[in-house]
């Protein structure tokens, strides 16, 4: 969603750089999701549903639990990383279902019952003209940024989305779908990505240093509901 993508470079800009130590001289930042201090909630004006997220927990075990019921809101995390040092991200993700009217084209469809968004800082000494002229003019008519660019890490709806796609709310939102389909749905899936090189395919350039990870089940354009869960998510090198 355009809203979506323009609200986030500032809420991103909010936050705080801090550096968390990780659990090996490797990883950057783990999360078990043993609760949700790591995690800023994040609505959208315009939206008046909201997704809910929680913690499930199991015997020793927690999880992240993201209810959406046509609605849309996600968590950010409060931690900034560098993708150049930290390129490597991992996670394990499970969805109740896929949505019947989920399409990565149409606007109408752009929903998904769990996303992953690395989101990119805004760096205008790396932006093309382009990105310059449009970020001062939107700073000159509303007052406000501009987002950077992200990449979209998601469980789609349909087989047939593959690739690396352009989001149909903005140009700079490109998305991957990891899962597709029924195939995998209500079973535990684990992803690994490489963040550096996935950027390097979908823009055709090396990605800005600085990213945070924002969490999402959304169902605002489908009119459509799903619970979805994540186990952990890891960045690392």
């Amino acid at each position: 969603m355009y809203r979506m993508a323009v609200s986030l470079v500032i809420l991103l800009a909010a936050l705080a750089a801090s550096t968390v130590p990780g659990e090996t001289r490797d990883v950057f930042f783990r999360e078990d999701f043993n609760d949700l201090e790591n995690w800023t909630p994040y609505t959208f004006p315009k939206v008046r549903a909201h997704s809910a997220y929680s913690i499930l927990r199991e015997g020793n075990r927690s999880y992240l639990k993201a209810e959406s019921s046509v609605s849309a809101s996600g968590i950010v995390c409060r931690h900034r990383f560098d993708v150049h040092r930290y390129p490597g991200a991992k996670w394990r993700w499970w969805v109740s279902n896929i949505y019947e009217k989920g399409n990565a084209a149409a606007k109408s469809g752009d929903d998904y019952p769990l996303r992953v968004y690395i989101a990119f800082e805004y760096d205008p000494g790396t932006a093309g003209l382009y990105e310059k002229v449009r970020h001062e003019a939107a700073k000159i008519i509303y007052g406000e940024e501009l987002p950077g660019s992200a990449l979209n890490y998601v469980w789609a709806s349909r087989e047939d989305e593959t690739g690396v796609l352009t989001s149909p709310y903005a140009e700079e939102v490109k998305t991957i779908p990891l899962e597709r389909g029924k195939t995998f749905v209500r079973r535990w899936r684990e992803e690994e990505v490489n963040i550096f090189e996935d950027y390097g395919k979908a823009f055709g350039k090396d990605p800005p240093r600085t990213a945070t990870i924002v969490i999402m089940n959304d169902s605002d354009n489908t009119g459509e509901q799903s619970t979805s869960y994540m186990d952990y998510i890891e960045i690392f090198r």
